[in-house]
């Protein structure tokens, strides 16, 4: 007996630990845009790494800078060497480019483009550090007080911060503040030349009703999205961070979203949470889930270097293999009902065309240096071509056996 209570005692403590670690591992908050009334929220003051998330602070900073006359939307900015050199997902645009400020925006929130990032703050900031200090300002004085960047793209970096609560407060203000550029929230996909690039938050094709905002990944703060939906007027603002897969990030959005709509006049028959910039800031240093998004002991670890390129292959992986620990979380997703509140993809809106050079005469396409398609299309001809010869000689051959 007296051996075998320390053990109960060690599993119920390993259990309890392993639960405290688990419960870290998400934040999520979910808030009415009009009042910032909190409708729904989990270590919501929790710090926590951005990632691309940062890219609506930047987009933030950007918009000020309009209002207060300092640039236009026509206003051309340069791709510098260092923006050039900035880790994927990217435009890789050659140095020297010239990219409108309407242009720029459109490829940060649909592409998350890191160098497009980088050209905006240097174009807005004089530099990254530059424009780094505005975003700080602004966080400052929306309240944003767990907030602090570094950067305008959230690629890694020790200081660079913030939590649920504070991009909460920072969606509203975009949304409040800058009604007539909310469209650049809600673009499905972007065309530059023959590309189309389609944006990496999901719900945009698949939620009915969403209408923004910005997804994020680095191995340090898992899958984060920001995303807005409206229905009958009123609009809702869900936020998850920390989420293990692009595909379970969407999911969990939409089931946020899908309750505060479904809530309704039940709404005063749970207790108050306040509003949002009313929540009270947690005192910690964010958690670092690098070995549990990017570890080993994933099928197909996403890779930091691609950012949000990852996620493809993770969704991938979890809708593959029924027996891993991706699908097991997605399967465990689905609404009491059993019925999941995400549709198939579906493309309600053309690409937005998006160039570079001035607004009124526009540059010639870069062209990408990669020729497998050609080769591709080359080899299918030529496999055609081969097809078809052999089909006549075959029946060449058929008309000569029927003649004898």
């Amino acid at each position: 007996m007296s051996l075998r209570t320390p053990v109960i005692g060690l599993t119920v403590l390993a259990f309890a630990l392993t639960a405290a670690t688990r419960a870290h591992a998400e934040a999520k908050l979910l808030i009415e845009a009009a009042t910032g009334k909190v409708l729904h929220a989990e270590n919501a003051t929790y710090p926590w790494y951005p990632a691309s998330v940062t890219k609506l602070m930047t987009a933030y900073t950007t918009l000020r800078a309009i209002k207060d006359g300092r640039i236009t939307l026509n206003t051309l900015f340069t791709v510098s060497r260092n923006a050039a050199a900035q880790n994927p997902t990217k435009m890789g645009f050659k140095v020297g480019t010239h990219v409108t400020v309407d242009n720029a925006l459109k490829m940060l929130m649909v592409k998350s483009a890191n160098d497009i990032a980088v050209t905006i703050a240097e174009g807005v900031g004089g530099s990254i550090a530059g424009f780094a200090d505005m975003m700080n300002a602004n966080a400052r004085r929306l309240g944003m007080s767990q907030s602090n960047f570094v950067n305008p793209n959230g690629l890694p970096a020790e200081n660079h911060v913030t939590s649920a609560r504070d991009l909460g407060i920072l969606a509203r203000a975009l949304i409040q503040e800058f009604p007539e550029y909310d469209s650049y929230w809600h673009i499905h996909a972007i065309q530059y030349g023959n590309r189309v690039m389609h944006n990496y938050n999901s719900l945009l094709d698949r939620y009915p009703g969403a209408d923004g905002m910005k997804t994020g990944f680095i191995c340090a703060s898992g899958y984060n999205v920001v995303a807005s939906a409206t229905r009958n007027g009123r609009r809702l603002i869900a936020i998850i961070l920390g989420a293990y897969s692009g595909a379970v990030r969407a999911q969990q959005a939409a089931q946020l979203l899908e309750t505060g709509f479904n809530s309704g006049g039940l709404s005063w028959l749970t207790p108050s949470l306040g509003t949002v910039d009313a929540l009270a800031p947690m005192d910690a240093q964010p958690p670092n889930l690098r070995e549990e998004m990017c570890g080993g002991h994933r099928r197909k670890p996403p890779s930091e270097d691609n950012d949000e390129e990852g996620e493809e292959q993770v969704t991938a992986s979890a809708n593959g293999d029924s027996n891993s620990p991706q699908a097991f979380m997605l399967s465990s997703l689905k609404p009491a009902n059993g019925k999941f509140v995400l549709g198939p993809p579906v493309d309600t809106t053309p690409p937005t065309v998006v160039f570079t050079g001035p607004a009124d005469h526009p540059d010639p396409v870069q062209v990408e240096t990669a020729a497998r398609p050609h080769k591709k299309k080359k080899a299918a001809a030529a496999e055609g071509s081969a097809t078809q010869a052999t089909a006549k000689t075959r029946k060449k051959a058929k008309v000569s056996s029927a003649q004898k």
